[in-house]
């Protein structure tokens, strides 16, 4: 049985307030299944752990700000729970993903959530999203960290903590970024899907 079947069926609520807690339960589950890995290595390794923090631009002092680690939970869904979603959260706009990877995507912002709802443009297809759906049905399918430069924490992580990446270089992502994808270990013995974001 899929433990975030309901939190998944109350993204598309009309109460706004079960819709946020659907997402914050969501977004909980899955940075918790993530930082297993990623905790560690970010202690062990400062220059690691500064590739993963936001920064901007301060207009008011022109100097740059070091903010939060920005994290994206990526639920993959089925089209027509995607739809749904999608309307009960006012349409947000659709994000521009390269062809070949057969999804369909958008996000929601909420306070304590930041999610990607995804869903393949060919369910009976091969790509990721159809794949994940057909084994695993609706769920958590990925974990999204944000780093300044993906080519450099891809070398880190392959370099210093023998991870292995899905992909041997960086390829474009969603509304123009750069991303690569690799699994680590979750508390329970399972995989977690984590994907670097560059934007």
């Amino acid at each position: 049985m899929n433990p975030h079947a309901e939190a998944i069926r109350l993204l598309a609520s009309a109460d706004a307030n079960a819709r946020r807690n659907a997402a914050v339960e969501l977004y909980r589950a899955a940075r918790a299944a993530a930082a297993a890995s990623m905790s560690v290595w970010l202690a062990k390794d400062a220059e690691l752990a500064d590739l993963f923090r936001e920064q901007v631009l301060d207009m008011a002092t022109l100097s740059l700000q070091t903010k939060r680690r920005r994290v994206v939970v990526g639920v993959a869904v089925r089209s027509e729970n995607f739809q749904n979603i999608h309307e009960a959260n006012g349409s947000p706009p659709f994000a521009e993903v390269p062809p070949d990877q057969d999804a369909m995507e958008f996000e929601l912002h909420f306070k304590g959530a930041e999610l990607d709802i995804l869903t393949s443009r060919y369910p009976a297809g091969d790509g990721a999203i159809a794949k994940f759906l057909e084994k695993f049905g609706e769920g958590i399918q990925q974990v999204e960290y944000f780093v300044g430069d993906v080519d450099r924490a891809t070398e880190i992580l392959r370099s210093r903590f023998g991870v292995k990446f899905i992909y041997p270089q960086t390829r474009a992502g969603a509304d123009g970024t750069r991303v690569n994808f690799f699994l680590a270990a979750a508390p329970d013995g399972r995989k977690v899907l984590i994907e670097l974001v560059e934007t």
